[in-house]
């Protein structure tokens, strides 16, 4: 009963990391509120979108509200653009211009109802990145394979906490589950959304590359000191480390183009 306990845990835990990662991070989507007649309207602010088409900005606002949307180039001192928002569908919508893969934009609004203007994010302008359009069939895996290293991660650190055999078990677990999502369905990802297999060390500080690094060399020390004899605070230390980086906030650091060079450039930190 008490194993069936930490399996419960390990997966509520792993669970809560997934969504703090996720939701922290600077390409979920912004969310505000604005005020119009005394009444609250919930608006959302993409920051990521593939580069194959334009970005829809959309707001649920009643009429006769009207709208623009401004824009530029990421991080460049170019002038503001400027396009009108149109009512459709009985929203007003505007589009950002597609971008090359680590393109990036910032955008802010400007609402006008009646003699009322509202601004939403001017002061601080939305940043969204543009990346390539990549594969369910490679989305998936690589999504479902890297919450599972997770999960079996936190429960081979919870399992040899309390001293049960299996963690062992499932620390060769841990670590197949992280090659196959981590070096396999990572890099082929990471080449669909941006042209590189692999950014991280030796050959940029990518964050999601090296947190992937990290994580794997942790457990390969940790399986590594438990082959001739039982250490278990090692697939403590090894749980703990893999849970902690995995919680920093997703493309935190990751990859940006140069406009003015045409290059991609790791390790940037994101806006949010």
């Amino acid at each position: 009963m008490k194993k069936v306990g930490l399996w419960i845990l390990a997966i509520i835990l792993t669970l809560t990391a997934a969504i703090y990662q996720r939701k922290t991070g600077p390409t979920y989507p912004k969310d505000t509120d604005i005020e119009i007649n005394n009444k609250k309207y919930s608006v959302t602010l993409p920051r990521s979108h593939v580069s194959t088409e334009d970005c829809e900005i959309s707001l649920d606002v009643p009429p006769p509200v009207t709208g623009r949307i401004y824009y530029k180039r990421y991080p460049t001192n170019k002038e503001w653009q400027r396009e009108e928002l149109e009512t459709e569908d009985n929203q007003l919508k505007g589009y950002l211009p597609a971008q090359p893969p680590a393109g990036k934009l910032e955008y802010y609004l400007e609402l006008k109802h009646n003699q009322t203007i509202i601004h939403i994010a001017q002061n601080e302008p939305v940043i969204i990145r543009f990346k390539g359009e990549v594969p369910d069939a490679i989305l998936v895996p690589h999504v479902i394979f890297m919450f599972l290293a997770m999960m079996f991660s936190t429960l081979a650190g919870l399992f040899a906490l309390g001293k049960f055999s299996d963690y062992k078990l499932y620390g060769y677990i841990t670590i197949g589950l992280l090659i196959i999502g981590g070096f396999v369905f990572g890099p082929i990802m990471q080449y669909f959304a941006f042209g590189d297999f692999w950014t991280g060390i030796p050959f940029g500080w990518d964050l999601t590359d090296n947190k992937t690094l990290i994580a794997f060399v942790g457990w390969l020390t940790a399986i590594l000191s438990n082959q001739k004899k039982n250490k278990p605070k090692y697939y403590i230390f090894a749980a703990l480390l893999l849970l902690l980086i995995f919680s920093i906030p997703h493309s935190l650091m990751g990859s940006e183009l140069n406009y003015e060079t045409g290059e991609i450039k790791t390790g940037m930190i994101l806006g949010f």
